[in-house]
């Protein structure tokens, strides 16, 4: 293997920020540019470019401890490079390339497409330094990098009205939470003189004033709720969902969704180890309420909608609550299995929603509608891109057609090793229920009569070649999921 110098490390990180420069260099040289291939190609070869790298990497052992058991560590240990930041940096990219192919025909004929593309490569950048976050001051300007341009990417339809507002509550509930973030943040400094995750750990293992650490470690908890969409931190996620092009949408509730939970691992995990933090705030249990509350919610509330965009955005809340059994269910017994299950989850769920959300692209590159009924019939038109729905929304459910059986499996072990069984009855339930409204779609598509005047006259290229590969992808990932799994516990156990 070639020794590489260690900055290289950074490697997907540091590919997506030089695409998103790149691309802002051919905007400021012919600002009026509206050569859509070039803008789409350069920004799909530096988010393959990032795939790339990371699966490199991550075959090649890097991020595994070294010969002194150090792992590779930057700016005076700001960031940390291990399989856990490789794993969440090749999720966050195969996210953006999918969303990138599929933009080239939903964003063709819309303004703003250089800011469009280097704002999805900023975004992504902050949640890939997410992963490597070290320390609570690199994590907040992180998830600032993250949350900033998304909210530009929601509101891109700018002639939208309701673009615009759901990009404005986006917005405002962004800004209370990293406010929220930041004062949590300055209490547990106050409290230990430390933002760096392991002299955290370690002013509190020799002690530190209980009340002010549990208010701060309260207030972390809340951020990190807000970034994930847990409930009762949801509910800008169905507005900004509904509001945003299908693309962002797709983008938001699986990247964002990985990045805030990957923050959720490193900080609770490296920082607030339950054995020091115990006796203050016992975060295993809020977090057992949130997943708990958080499925429910999302579910309940995904069961009575009757527009397609927003049922699959409450979905996403309900996974939510799925994937905080990774935290919630850290009770000592089977840590690395427990975590590792949440991370499997996490980057299965990636392919299965964004892919779901990218045939909601199709359909409203369509001009077809939004409600159950409006999908009538779909089939007949589609056959191939309305297999691939099928395939999604029967993988989120749970059934053995895709890696979300497996991934659920391994959740539900999870709470079986740690005893946890009120865990796995919510995460049995909720499946169940999400079962009936993910029906609700299919049986539109194949069972229910054509509307009338249902007829597609074109099949864009970009949406279409997303959406298959996607399916692919979910489909492949029944016999892939082992080495998945593997990967994703080894990168627990590191942790």
């Amino acid at each position: 293997m070639v020794q590489l110098p260690t900055w290289t490390a950074l490697g997907p990180t540091l590919l997506l920020a030089l695409t998103a420069v790149v691309l802002l260099l051919v905007d400021s040289i012919d600002p009026d540019t509206t050569n859509n291939e070039l803008l789409a190609g350069i920004a799909g070869l530096g988010s393959l470019s990032a795939v790339v790298t990371s699966v490199w990497y991550l075959v090649g052992g890097t991020g595994m401890p070294g010969e002194n058991g150090e792992l590779i560590s930057l700016f005076g240990d700001q960031l940390i490079v291990d399989q856990m930041a490789l794993f969440f940096a090749f999720l966050i990219a195969s996210v953006l390339t999918l969303v990138v192919i599929a933009s080239y025909d939903y964003m063709g004929e819309h303004r703003y497409q250089a800011e469009y593309y280097s704002l999805m490569l900023l975004a992504a950048t902050g949640m890939t330094i997410l992963g490597s976050a070290n320390s609570l001051a690199v994590a907040f300007v992180a998830l600032e990098l993250a949350s900033l341009p998304s909210y530009a990417l929601v509101a891109i339809l700018k002639t939208n009205k309701g673009s615009v507002e759901a990009s404005l509550k986006y917005f405002l509930v962004g800004a209370l939470s990293s406010g929220v973030f930041a004062y949590g943040i300055s209490l547990v400094y106050g409290a230990t003189g430390s933002l760096q995750f392991g002299a955290v750990a370690s002013a509190l293992a020799e002690g530190a004033p209980t009340g002010l650490l549990g208010v701060g470690i309260l207030m972390v908890v809340g951020g990190v709720a807000y970034k994930t969409a847990s409930a009762p931190f949801h509910f800008w996620a169905p507005e900004a969902y509904e509001g945003a092009p299908a693309p962002i949408s797709g983008f938001l509730s699986s990247a964002s969704k990985a990045a805030g939970f990957v923050l959720a691992f490193r900080v609770f995990l490296t920082a607030f180890p339950m054995d020091v933090v115990g006796s203050t705030i016992d975060w295993v249990l809020v977090f057992q309420v949130l997943a708990i509350v958080t499925m429910f919610v999302g579910n309940f509330a995904a069961a009575t909608q009757e527009n397609v965009k927003r049922m699959l955005a409450y979905s996403s809340v309900g996974h939510a609550g799925y994937v905080l059994i990774g935290l919630a269910a850290l009770t000592g017994e089977a840590n690395s299995y427990v975590l590792g299950s949440g991370m499997a989850h996490l980057l299965v769920y990636g392919f299965m929603n964004t892919g779901a959300f990218l045939f909601i692209a199709m359909v409203e590159y369509w001009d077809i509608g939004r409600t159950f009924e409006d999908y009538n019939g779909l089939g007949t038109e589609a056959p191939l891109a309305c297999a691939a729905m099928t395939i999604f929304l029967f993988s989120l459910a749970g059934l053995p057609i895709g890696g979300g059986f497996f991934s659920k499996f391994y959740l539900l072990s999870a709470t079986v090793r740690s005893g946890t069984w009120l865990l796995g009855a919510a995460l049995i339930v909720n499946s169940a229920l999400s079962l009936f409204y993910y029906s609700r779609v299919v049986k539109a598509m194949w069972i229910e009569d054509p509307a009338s005047g249902l007829e597609i006259e074109s099949y864009p290229v970009g949406l279409y070649t997303a959406v298959i590969v996607a399916a692919l992808v979910t489909v492949l990932l029944i016999p892939g999921f082992g080495m998945v799994s593997e990967t994703a516990e080894t990168a627990a156990t590191l942790l």
